[in-house]
C-alpha cells in the first residue's frame, strides 16, 4: 500500500487530489456535535495544501436516498474544515455537476474545496458495478491522483472507495495508515490479557466479532442493550429491555466456547432498571431503581450497568496490557444512564494498557462525557470498519489501495 509520504516525495503541487475523507459527523440542524472525523482528517489535508496541490475533498453524510437532501448536506462540515485549516474551503453544491467543475478548476495550488455529499448520487452506493463504475469515471475527471483516507467507509463497496481507485494513482492517507497500524496490534502478536468491551443495541451487530475473540481474548466485557439477550441466555427474567430472542440459541453456544477456550465472559451483575426510556431531548430526571441482573422486574428496562458491575468491570481492566472497546454500555446520552459508560471510559484512561476505543457512539461517549482524547491509545473513526477488521473481513476500501 503506496503512503501518502511516498506521493509527496514524487510531488504533487499543481495536482488535483481526490481525498475521500470521512466527514460523517453527527449534525443538530445544521450545528455539528462532534467535529472528531473532521479533525481527523487534517493531517492529510493539510500536508498535500501545503506541498501545493489542488485538493478535492468529498465525503459522504447520512443516508440520503441518492438524491440532494438539505438535512445531509456537507456544508457545515466544509465550514468546520475551513475553520480547522485556518483558510477559505470553497464548497461544491453537487458531486460531478457544474458546480464541482468549476469549484475544482478555480482551485488555485494550495486550495482545498469539499464536494457535496456523495451518497446524493445513486451511483456512491449502488448495487449495480456498471452505475457505480459510471460514477467512478465522473469522479475520477475532477483529480489527477487520489488519496484514501476515510476509514469510517473503507468496508463499504462504494464507488467512491472501491471504483475510484483503480482508475487513479493512488495511496493511503495519514489517518488510514494509522488506523491498519492500530488494528494491527489488536491482531497479530497482542499484548495480554487482551480484554474486549463490547456494548452497543443489538448483539446481532457484534456476533461475528464475537465469534472471532473467542479464539483471541482473554476476556469479553459485555454491557448495553445486547447484554439482555446473553441473560436471558442465562434463564434470566430481562423485563421490557432490549432482547434479540433468536439469537439466544447462538449466545447460548458463544457461552459455552468461551468457557471451553478458557475465555472470561463477563456479564453485568446489576442494572439500571425504569418502566420509562428517558427523555433524550430534555435530559429529564430519570425515575429508575437498581436491581441485581438476575431480579429485572418484568415490566421494566434495563438501561445501564449498576455500581456493582462498574467496579467488576474496572478490575478486569485494570491489569490489561491490550483493551479494545466498542459500544456504550448505557444510554450514556442521558446524564442518568451514563455512569456505567463513563465508568469504562474511566478505566480505560487509568489502565497502563494500550487502549482502543472503537469508534462510532463510544467515541462519541468519550468526547461527550468530558474525556481527554489523548488519554486513549487511540480512538477509531470507524466503528463497522474496526469491527469487521478484527473479524478477519477484507475491506474493499483497504484492498483498492493495494498496489
Amino acid at each position: 500500500m503506496k503512503t501518502i509520504d511516498e506521493l509527496l516525495a514524487e510531488g504533487v503541487a499543481g495536482k488535483r487530489v481526490f481525498v475521500r475523507a470521512d466527514l460523517n459527523v453527527p449534525l443538530a440542524g445544521t450545528t455539528i456535535t462532534d467535529d472528531g472525523r473532521i479533525r481527523a482528517v487534517l493531517p492529510t489535508v493539510k500536508a498535500l495544501a501545503e506541498a501545493g496541490a489542488r485538493v478535492v475533498v468529498a465525503s459522504h453524510l447520512g443516508r440520503p436516498k441518492g438524491a440532494p437532501d438539505p438535512a445531509f448536506s456537507l456544508a457545515p462540515a466544509a465550514a468546520r474544515l475551513g475553520e480547522l485549516l485556518g483558510a477559505d474551503v470553497a464548497f461544491a453544491t453537487d458531486t460531478v455537476g457544474e458546480s464541482a467543475k468549476a469549484t475544482v478548476a478555480g482551485l488555485a495550488d494550495g486550495q482545498v474545496a469539499v464536494i457535496e455529499n456523495l451518497r446524493f448520487n445513486a451511483g456512491e452506493t449502488a448495487k449495480d458495478d456498471a452505475e457505480r463504475k459510471a460514477f467512478a469515471q465522473q469522479l475520477a475527471e475532477l483529480a489527477d491522483l487520489y488519496v484514501g483516507d476515510g476509514f469510517g467507509a473503507v468496508h463499504r463497496k462504494h464507488a467512491s472507495v472501491f471504483d475510484l481507485p483503480a482508475l487513479l494513482p493512488h495511496a493511503a492517507g495519514y489517518l488510514i495508515a494509522t488506523e491498519v497500524g492500530v488494528l494491527k496490534k489488536l491482531t497479530a502478536d497482542v499484548k495480554r490479557p487482551y480484554v474486549v468491551v463490547l456494548g452497543g443495541a443489538k448483539v446481532s451487530d457484534k456476533l461475528a466479532v464475537i465469534d472471532e475473540l473467542l479464539g483471541k481474548a482473554d476476556r469479553l466485557l459485555i454491557g448495553g442493550g445486547m447484554a439482555y439477550t446473553f441473560l436471558k441466555a442465562k434463564g434470566h427474567e430481562v423485563g421490557i429491555s432490549l432482547l434479540q430472542e433468536d439469537q439466544i440459541p447462538t449466545v447460548t453456544e458463544y457461552m459455552e466456547r468461551a468457557e471451553k477456550n478458557g475465555v472470561e465472559l463477563v456479564l453485568p451483575v446489576d442494572v439500571l432498571v425504569s418502566t420509562d426510556f428517558p427523555d433524550l431531548k430534555t435530559k429529564a430526571p430519570a425515575d429508575f431503581e437498581t436491581v441485581g441482573a438476575d431480579a429485572i422486574p418484568s415490566d421494566k428496562e434495563g438501561l445501564d450497568i449498576g455500581p456493582k458491575t462498574r467496579e467488576l468491570y474496572a478490575s478486569k481492566i485494570a491489569d490489561a496490557e491490550t483493551v479494545f472497546w466498542n459500544g456504550p454500555v448505557g444510554v450514556f446520552e442521558h446524564p442518568d444512564y451514563a455512569e456505567g459508560t463513563r465508568a469504562v471510559a474511566q478505566a480505560l484512561v487509568d489502565s497502563s494498557a494500550f487502549t482502543v476505543v472503537g469508534g462510532g457512539d463510544s467515541a462519541a461517549a468519550v468526547r461527550t462525557l468530558g474525556f481527554d482524547e489523548n488519554a486513549f491509545g487511540h480512538i477509531s473513526t470507524g466503528g463497522g470498519a474496526s469491527l469487521e477488521y478484527l473479524e478477519g473481513k477484507t475491506l474493499p476500501g483497504l484492498a483498492a489501495l493495494e498496489d
